[in-house]
């Protein structure tokens, strides 16, 4: 392929579409959400841009911080999760024969046919009280104490429904439910490049599989690891139906708090600072991502 700078009027005849699309519609509305962080309210429907930080300052208060740390923590705990099922599960494709590899990939992806809201129901349906996981529970606890009644020892007792839904509990889960996929395909992407003569030389010499693991794998997959975490954690910072379908009171995320402020407290520059707020920490992220990059292309 000729490099662009040999033929620029051949390249800006392709990209002018598509670039004026993102400036019209991404750039464009994205900048009047920014103006807006720097406003107030001075009508139904009128926002003054008068340059102000107070929104930033109170994005910063206790309340709002406290639930932007939990937001993170939440996030955080989330990609750790999705990380360490993660990797074995990406191991194991990219050492699975050619005939399963496909299908075992196919089988990661299938969730993404599948709309998000539907697969959140359908986590409702097994986590609620009288859900698919409660019934599995309480019918292998009936049986468990059938046969301790049958042994003659004190049974159990009556199961009770555990408290699966509407919980921090159900948010990670749900969260990880829908973000693993994100962590798998880069870190497959990752292994699936590595020489595969290093990790056998690693056994041969005496390391033993987790050494191998550590040593050898994990610095040689640091680039997919790296991706996979940020493509992880900043979805799953920003996510607004999971916490808000599987969530109680105190389970709200700092998404459903700037949904609050656009629809409910009509508060649009509260809720674009708190919108910033976000897309600073993803910049951050994206930044401490391409400089690891960098170094590592240096060491390479």
């Amino acid at each position: 392929m000729q490099d662009w700078k040999l033929n620029r009027a051949l390249f800006a005849s392709i990209a002018s579409a598509p670039i004026l699309w993102l400036v019209l519609f991404f750039i464009v509305p994205l900048g009047l959400v920014w103006l807006y962080s720097f406003g107030t309210n001075v009508g139904l429907t009128e926002i003054d841009i008068s340059g102000t930080f107070a929104n930033y300052a109170r994005a910063l208060e206790p309340l709002y911080l406290g639930i932007f740390v939990k937001s993170v923590g939440v996030a955080a705990l989330t990609t750790i999760i999705c990380l360490v099922v993660g990797f074995p599960v990406a191991l194991a494709i990219v050492f699975a024969t050619p005939k399963w590899r496909p299908w075992l990939l196919l089988a990661i992806m299938l969730p993404f046919w599948t709309n998000l809201l539907i697969r959140t129901y359908a986590l409702m349906a097994v986590l609620r009280k009288e859900g698919y996981a409660n019934q599995t529970i309480g019918w292998m606890w009936d049986n468990w104490s059938g046969l301790m009644t049958f042994a003659g020892l004190q049974p159990l007792g009556q199961f009770e429904p555990l408290p699966l839904l509407y919980n921090n509990f159900a948010v990670v889960l749900g969260l990880v439910y829908v973000h693993l996929p994100f962590m798998v395909l880069p870190l497959y992407a990752a292994l699936d490049r590595l020489d595969k003569s290093l990790i056998e030389a690693s056994l041969d010499l005496g390391a033993g599989h987790l050494r191998t693991l550590l040593s050898i794998v994990a610095p040689l997959a640091a680039p997919g690891i790296i991706s996979g975490i940020i493509i992880t954690f900043v979805p799953a910072l920003g996510a607004y139906l999971t916490p808000d379908l599987l969530g109680g009171t105190d389970s709200q995320m700092i998404a459903n708090v700037i949904e609050r402020q656009f629809k409910r407290a009509n508060d649009w520059p509260f809720g674009a600072a708190l919108s910033f707020l976000l897309m600073y920490a993803t910049f951050i992220a994206i930044a401490f991502q391409a400089m690891k990059s960098r170094q590592a292309e240096r060491r390479q």
